[in-house]
C-alpha cells in the first residue's frame, strides 16, 4: 500500500527570483537611463579601470596591493606585511568591514548597488554586451548570436581572471604564465582555468542569485540598518490608492482620492532581482536605484512630481520626526576612528626588524666545567625592509654567547633562523627556567632587545 504526497500550492513566491512551485524565475531587468544610472555608469566604470589598472602601478617598486600567497605576505601601498604581522592586519581587516557597517547604517546598501564588483560587471559589463549582440536572455534570436554572446563572456571572464589572480600572484609572474607554456606550469594554469570557469558561470547563469541566495549582506541589511538608514523607498502616502482606472474615475474605490501611482509595474520590470518595491524594504532589494530612473519618468510622462520612489528613511517615508541620536551611528563611527588610529600607531611603532625567540626540539642543557649553565637557544630574524640586511647577536646584562655568532644576512622580506648558545650561572635559575635578554644589531647600528626563555637546573644549581 502506498501514499501519495503532494507538495502545497505557494499562492505567493518565496523568493523574487523563484516562482511558486519552485523553479527559477529568469531575470531580464528592462534597461532604463535615468540621472542615477548615468550616476552610476561613471561610478562603475571609474571602478573596473581602477581594478584593472592597478595591479599594473607601482609603489616604491611593489603592486599597490598584492596578497601574495606563495610566499605569504600582504602589501598594501608599498608596505609589506608578513604572516608574523597578523594584528596589523587583522586592524585593517576590521576597519574595512567595519566601514561597510557605517556606510550602510547612513547609506543603506551602497555598497551592493553602486560598488559590488558583482552588481558592476553584471549591470554594466555583461548585461549591455548581452543586449547589444542578442537583444536580452528572453529575445528569440539566432543560434549563432547566443554562441557569439557566450563566446564574448568567455573571454571577458579570461580577462576578470587574470586580473583577479594579478592581486594574488603579481603581473610580472602573471605575464611569465600568460606567455609561457601551460605544461610549465599546470597548477597556475588550473587555477586561472577554475577562476575563468566560476566567472562565466556566475555572470552568464548565476547572476542575481549570488545577491539573493549565496550572499549573506541582505540577510545583515536587519541588524546593520535603523530606521534612519537611508535607503530606496517607496511612498506609499503618495502613491496609494493605485491604479490606472481609479486614476480615469478621478476616484478610487473606496471614494478617496486616487494615488500618484498609476500601477504601470515598470520599477519591477527594470529591477535586477525582481522585486517589487512599492512592498517596501526587502532583503533581495541591492538599492541600485533603477526604479528611480524608472519611476521618475512614468512621473515626468503623467506630469506628477518626481519622488514617488525615492531615497529617503522609514521614519521619513512614515511621516515620523528623525530620531535625535543614533547610537548605531555613534558605536559604529567610534570604533572604526578607534580603529584607524590604532592601525596608524601600529605602523608608526612597526620594526623594520622582527627578532623573537622560536621553540627549539629537544631543548638541554649542560653544566660547563667551570659550573656554568649553557643552553641552545633559537631565534627568528625577520627582515621588513627592502633592502638585504646584515645582523649580529650580543649578550646582554648576565647573559652570554658561547661561542662568537658571525654577521648574518638575511634577504628583503626574508627570514632566517639562529641556532646559538648562551652561558648563564647556574644560581640564577628558578624552578629550571629564568628570562633573559639578548641585542640584535643590525648593519645600521640599530638595536633590538630581545626577550628569551633559557632553560636550565631545576635547583638552581644547589
Amino acid at each position: 500500500m502506498s501514499a501519495s504526497f503532494t507538495l502545497p500550492q505557494l499562492d505567493e513566491r518565496v523568493l523574487s527570483t523563484l516562482h511558486a512551485d519552485g523553479t527559477r524565475r529568469w531575470m531580464d531587468p528592462r534597461p532604463v537611463h535615468g540621472r542615477m544610472y548615468w550616476r552610476r555608469l561613471v561610478v562603475a566604470w571609474s571602478l573596473i579601470a581602477v581594478f584593472s589598472v592597478l595591479p599594473w602601478l607601482r609603489v616604491h617598486g611593489k603592486p599597490p596591493i598584492l596578497l601574495d600567497m606563495m610566499t605569504r605576505q600582504f602589501t598594501f601601498f608599498g608596505t609589506t606585511f608578513r604572516p608574523t604581522e597578523t594584528l596589523l592586519v587583522a586592524v585593517l581587516m576590521a576597519i574595512v568591514f567595519l566601514g561597510v557597517f557605517l556606510a550602510t547604517a547612513l547609506l543603506g546598501r551602497v555598497w551592493c548597488g553602486w560598488a559590488c564588483p558583482q552588481t558592476v560587471y553584471l549591470e554594466f559589463l555583461y548585461r549591455p554586451v548581452e543586449r547589444w549582440i542578442g537583444g536580452g536572455r528572453g529575445r528569440q534570436v539566432p543560434g549563432w548570436r547566443r554562441v557569439l554572446v557566450y563566446a564574448v563572456f568567455l573571454v571577458l571572464s579570461a580577462h576578470l581572471a587574470n586580473t583577479f589572480l594579478a592581486y594574488f600572484v603579481g603581473t610580472d609572474r602573471l605575464v611569465r604564465w600568460t606567455i609561457g607554456n601551460p605544461a610549465a606550469h599546470p597548477t597556475a594554469f588550473a587555477v586561472f582555468a577554475v577562476v575563468t570557469g566560476l566567472m562565466l558561470f556566475d555572470f552568464a547563469y548565476f547572476r542575481e542569485q549570488l545577491c539573493t541566495l549565496v550572499c549573506p549582506y541582505g540577510r545583515l541589511q536587519s541588524v546593520l540598518l535603523d530606521r534612519d538608514s537611508l535607503i530606496v523607498a517607496y511612498d506609499p502616502r503618495r502613491g496609494e490608492p493605485r491604479g490606472a482606472l481609479a486614476r480615469r474615475k478621478g476616484r478610487s474605490d473606496a471614494g478617496a482620492p486616487p494615488g500618484q501611482c498609476i500601477d504601470c509595474s515598470w520599477c519591477v520590470q527594470v529591477c535586477p532581482t525582481g522585486i517589487d518595491i512599492r512592498n517596501g524594504l526587502q532583503m533581495e532589494c541591492i538599492h541600485c536605484t533603477q526604479c528611480i530612473d524608472a519611476c521618475d519618468a512614468v512621473m515626468d510622462r503623467t506630469r506628477q512630481p518626481r519622488g514617488l520612489i525615492r531615497h529617503a528613511s522609514q521614519r521619513g517615508i512614515a511621516g515620523e520626526d528623525r530620531a535625535g541620536f543614533r547610537w548605531r551611528v555613534a558605536i559604529y563611527a567610534t570604533s572604526l576612528a578607534g580603529l584607524v588610529v590604532t592601525l596608524a600607531m601600529l605602523l608608526a611603532n612597526r620594526q623594520p626588524t622582527l627578532a623573537e625567540q622560536v621553540r627549539l626540539p629537544g631543548i638541554n642543557f649542560a653544566q660547563t666545567q667551570t659550573g656554568r649553565i649553557r643552553t641552545p637557544l633559537r631565534l627568528l630574524l625577520e627582515n621588513r625592509t627592502d633592502a638585504a640586511r646584515t645582523y649580529r647577536v650580543s649578550g646582554m646584562a648576565d647573559v652570554e654567547l658561547a661561542d662568537p655568532l658571525a654577521g648574518v644576512q638575511v634577504p628583503p622580506s626574508e627570514t632566517r633562523t639562529v641556532d646559538l648558545a648562551v652561558i648563564t650561572d647556574a644560581s640564577s635559575f628558578h624552578r629550571g627556567s629564568r628570562t633573559g635578554w639578548l641585542q640584535v644589531i643590525d648593519d645600521q647600528d640599530r638595536a633590538i632587545r630581545v626577550p628569551v626563555a633559557i632553560v636550565g637546573p631545576f635547583g638552581g644549581g644547589r
